[in-house]
Protein backbone atom coordinates (compact mmCIF):
# COMPACT_ATOMS: atom_id res chain seq x y z
CA UNK A 1 0.00 0.00 0.00
CA UNK A 2 1.68 3.29 -0.90
CA UNK A 3 1.31 6.25 1.41
CA UNK A 4 -1.86 8.35 -0.25
CA UNK A 5 -3.33 5.35 -0.29
CA UNK A 6 -2.93 4.38 3.85
CA UNK A 7 -4.10 7.71 4.54
CA UNK A 8 -6.83 7.78 2.68
CA UNK A 9 -8.09 4.22 3.64
CA UNK A 10 -7.80 5.53 7.74
CA UNK A 11 -9.77 8.35 6.89
CA UNK A 12 -12.49 6.40 5.13
CA UNK A 13 -12.18 3.89 7.97
CA UNK A 14 -12.70 6.87 10.28
CA UNK A 15 -15.88 7.99 8.02
CA UNK A 16 -17.33 4.00 7.99
CA UNK A 17 -16.68 4.30 11.89
CA UNK A 18 -18.77 7.69 12.08
CA UNK A 19 -21.58 5.92 10.17
CA UNK A 20 -22.23 3.32 12.32
CA UNK A 21 -24.82 4.04 15.26
CA UNK A 22 -23.08 2.08 17.64
CA UNK A 23 -19.55 4.15 17.57
CA UNK A 24 -21.90 7.29 19.38
CA UNK A 25 -23.86 9.25 17.17
CA UNK A 26 -26.97 7.59 18.22
CA UNK A 27 -25.87 7.63 22.18
CA UNK A 28 -25.33 11.60 21.74
CA UNK A 29 -28.78 12.00 19.84
CA UNK A 30 -30.17 10.72 22.44
CA UNK A 31 -28.58 12.47 25.01
CA UNK A 32 -29.87 15.70 23.00
CA UNK A 33 -33.50 14.52 22.70
CA UNK A 34 -33.04 13.56 26.48
CA UNK A 35 -32.01 17.25 27.64
CA UNK A 36 -34.02 19.01 24.51
CA UNK A 37 -30.93 21.42 23.44
CA UNK A 38 -28.57 20.94 21.11
CA UNK A 39 -25.63 21.79 22.97
CA UNK A 40 -26.02 18.44 24.56
CA UNK A 41 -25.30 16.35 21.02
CA UNK A 42 -22.36 18.68 20.60
CA UNK A 43 -21.32 18.33 23.85
CA UNK A 44 -20.74 14.76 23.85
CA UNK A 45 -19.27 13.81 20.56
CA UNK A 46 -15.47 15.04 21.48
CA UNK A 47 -16.05 12.80 24.86
CA UNK A 48 -16.80 9.61 22.58
CA UNK A 49 -14.17 10.88 19.71
CA UNK A 50 -11.61 10.56 22.48
CA UNK A 51 -12.77 7.16 23.69
CA UNK A 52 -12.83 5.95 19.95
CA UNK A 53 -9.34 7.37 19.39
CA UNK A 54 -8.02 5.69 22.51
CA UNK A 55 -9.39 1.96 21.31
CA UNK A 56 -7.71 2.94 18.20
CA UNK A 57 -3.83 4.11 19.76
CA UNK A 58 -4.17 0.99 21.36
CA UNK A 59 -4.71 -1.08 18.73
CA UNK A 60 -2.05 0.89 16.96
CA UNK A 61 0.52 0.44 19.91
CA UNK A 62 0.28 -3.00 19.60
CA UNK A 63 1.09 -3.06 16.14
CA UNK A 64 4.12 -0.95 16.74
CA UNK A 65 5.38 -3.11 19.11
CA UNK A 66 4.79 -6.55 17.48
CA UNK A 67 6.54 -5.09 14.87
CA UNK A 68 9.69 -5.03 16.63
CA UNK A 69 9.79 -8.45 17.93
CA UNK A 70 7.77 -10.17 15.51
CA UNK A 71 8.95 -11.19 12.37
CA UNK A 72 7.22 -9.64 9.42
CA UNK A 73 6.37 -12.57 8.01
CA UNK A 74 4.14 -13.78 10.91
CA UNK A 75 2.85 -10.76 11.74
CA UNK A 76 0.29 -10.31 8.69
CA UNK A 77 -1.32 -13.85 8.96
CA UNK A 78 -1.62 -13.38 13.10
CA UNK A 79 -3.27 -10.44 12.39
CA UNK A 80 -5.79 -12.00 9.86
CA UNK A 81 -6.33 -14.49 12.03
CA UNK A 82 -7.21 -12.59 14.98
CA UNK A 83 -9.44 -10.04 12.75
CA UNK A 84 -11.56 -13.22 10.97
CA UNK A 85 -11.70 -14.56 14.48
CA UNK A 86 -13.01 -11.69 15.84
CA UNK A 87 -15.79 -10.93 12.84
CA UNK A 88 -16.71 -14.17 13.08
CA UNK A 89 -17.48 -14.24 16.97
CA UNK A 90 -19.39 -11.25 16.21
CA UNK A 91 -21.53 -12.75 13.50
CA UNK A 92 -22.36 -15.48 16.46
CA UNK A 93 -23.06 -13.39 19.45
CA UNK A 94 -23.97 -9.90 17.58
CA UNK A 95 -25.32 -8.26 20.78
CA UNK A 96 -21.87 -9.29 22.83
CA UNK A 97 -21.03 -5.17 23.53
CA UNK A 98 -20.93 -3.24 27.40
CA UNK A 99 -24.41 -2.05 28.57
CA UNK A 100 -23.19 -1.13 31.82
CA UNK A 101 -23.95 2.82 31.95
CA UNK A 102 -27.15 4.33 31.60
CA UNK A 103 -28.04 7.73 29.37
CA UNK A 104 -27.49 9.87 32.70
CA UNK A 105 -23.35 9.90 31.80
CA UNK A 106 -20.88 13.03 32.35
CA UNK A 107 -17.31 13.25 29.65
CA UNK A 108 -15.66 11.06 31.91
CA UNK A 109 -18.20 8.09 31.70
CA UNK A 110 -18.58 9.19 27.89
CA UNK A 111 -15.04 8.50 27.21
CA UNK A 112 -14.82 4.98 29.07
CA UNK A 113 -18.44 3.87 26.84
CA UNK A 114 -16.46 4.79 23.66
CA UNK A 115 -13.66 2.93 24.50
CA UNK A 116 -15.06 0.19 25.61
CA UNK A 117 -18.03 0.07 22.72
CA UNK A 118 -15.18 0.63 19.79
CA UNK A 119 -12.86 -2.13 22.06
CA UNK A 120 -15.80 -4.39 21.71
CA UNK A 121 -16.88 -4.27 18.26
CA UNK A 122 -13.04 -4.30 16.78
CA UNK A 123 -12.63 -1.19 15.27
CA UNK A 124 -9.19 -0.74 15.68
CA UNK A 125 -9.03 -4.50 14.58
CA UNK A 126 -10.07 -3.18 11.53
CA UNK A 127 -7.09 -0.85 11.09
CA UNK A 128 -4.68 -3.48 10.76
CA UNK A 129 -4.13 -4.42 7.25
CA UNK A 130 -3.87 -0.06 6.91
CA UNK A 131 -1.33 -0.20 9.82
CA UNK A 132 0.48 -3.14 8.57
CA UNK A 133 0.77 -1.58 4.48
CA UNK A 134 1.75 1.36 5.69
CA UNK A 135 5.67 2.51 4.80
CA UNK A 136 8.44 3.22 7.18
CA UNK A 137 9.12 7.13 7.63
CA UNK A 138 12.24 7.91 5.85
CA UNK A 139 14.33 8.35 9.03
CA UNK A 140 13.55 5.00 10.45
CA UNK A 141 14.51 2.33 7.32
CA UNK A 142 18.66 2.43 9.23
CA UNK A 143 16.72 1.98 12.70
CA UNK A 144 16.43 -0.99 14.29
CA UNK A 145 14.74 -1.73 17.38
CA UNK A 146 13.75 0.49 19.60
CA UNK A 147 14.58 3.44 17.48
CA UNK A 148 12.15 2.11 14.98
CA UNK A 149 9.44 2.57 17.75
CA UNK A 150 10.49 5.94 18.23
CA UNK A 151 11.01 6.89 14.65
CA UNK A 152 7.65 5.96 14.01
CA UNK A 153 5.69 7.42 17.14
CA UNK A 154 4.74 10.44 15.09
CA UNK A 155 3.60 8.42 12.32
CA UNK A 156 1.35 6.11 14.28
CA UNK A 157 0.03 9.29 16.13
CA UNK A 158 -0.79 11.00 13.15
CA UNK A 159 -2.67 7.80 11.78
CA UNK A 160 -5.04 7.71 14.39
CA UNK A 161 -5.59 11.08 14.75
CA UNK A 162 -6.22 11.46 10.80
CA UNK A 163 -8.36 8.26 11.53
CA UNK A 164 -10.36 9.47 14.70
CA UNK A 165 -11.31 13.19 12.50
CA UNK A 166 -13.17 11.53 9.98
CA UNK A 167 -14.73 10.14 12.48
CA UNK A 168 -16.00 12.81 14.60
CA UNK A 169 -17.10 14.58 11.40
CA UNK A 170 -19.21 11.95 10.32
CA UNK A 171 -20.37 11.20 13.40
CA UNK A 172 -21.40 14.72 14.36
CA UNK A 173 -22.54 15.47 11.21
CA UNK A 174 -25.19 12.85 11.19
CA UNK A 175 -26.05 13.45 15.04
CA UNK A 176 -26.85 16.75 14.17
CA UNK A 177 -28.73 16.21 11.49
CA UNK A 178 -30.55 13.42 12.92
CA UNK A 179 -31.05 15.53 16.31
CA UNK A 180 -32.78 18.99 13.94
CA UNK A 181 -34.51 17.59 11.13
CA UNK A 182 -35.59 13.64 11.42
CA UNK A 183 -35.39 12.24 14.39
CA UNK A 184 -34.94 8.57 15.55
CA UNK A 185 -37.60 8.00 13.40
CA UNK A 186 -35.45 7.07 11.04
CA UNK A 187 -34.20 4.24 12.01
CA UNK A 188 -37.52 2.37 12.17
CA UNK A 189 -38.03 3.93 8.12
CA UNK A 190 -34.01 3.05 7.23
CA UNK A 191 -33.08 0.34 9.53
CA UNK A 192 -30.10 -1.86 8.90
CA UNK A 193 -28.59 -4.47 10.15
CA UNK A 194 -25.04 -2.62 11.29
CA UNK A 195 -24.11 -5.91 13.33
CA UNK A 196 -23.72 -8.11 10.62
CA UNK A 197 -22.65 -5.86 8.17
CA UNK A 198 -19.94 -4.99 10.51
CA UNK A 199 -18.98 -8.71 11.00
CA UNK A 200 -19.16 -8.91 7.91
CA UNK A 201 -16.78 -5.57 7.03
CA UNK A 202 -14.21 -7.22 9.76
CA UNK A 203 -13.76 -10.61 8.03
CA UNK A 204 -13.14 -8.79 5.20
CA UNK A 205 -10.45 -6.49 6.49
CA UNK A 206 -9.15 -9.82 7.79
CA UNK A 207 -9.18 -11.37 4.07
CA UNK A 208 -7.74 -8.34 2.93
CA UNK A 209 -4.98 -8.54 5.71
CA UNK A 210 -3.82 -12.23 4.58
CA UNK A 211 -3.92 -11.61 1.05
CA UNK A 212 -1.97 -8.30 0.62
Amino acid sequence: MNDTGAWLALAGLGAYHGLNPAMGWLFAVALGLQERKRSAVLKALPAIAIGHEASIAAVAAVIAMAQIFTAAELLRPLGAIGLVAFGVFKLVKPRSHPRWVGLRVGPRELVVWSFLMSSAHGAGLMLVPVLLGMPAPPEASDLPGVNFSLATVAQDAAAVTVHSASMLLVMGTIAVVVYERLGLDVLRKAWLNVDLLWSVAVIAAGVVTLFT
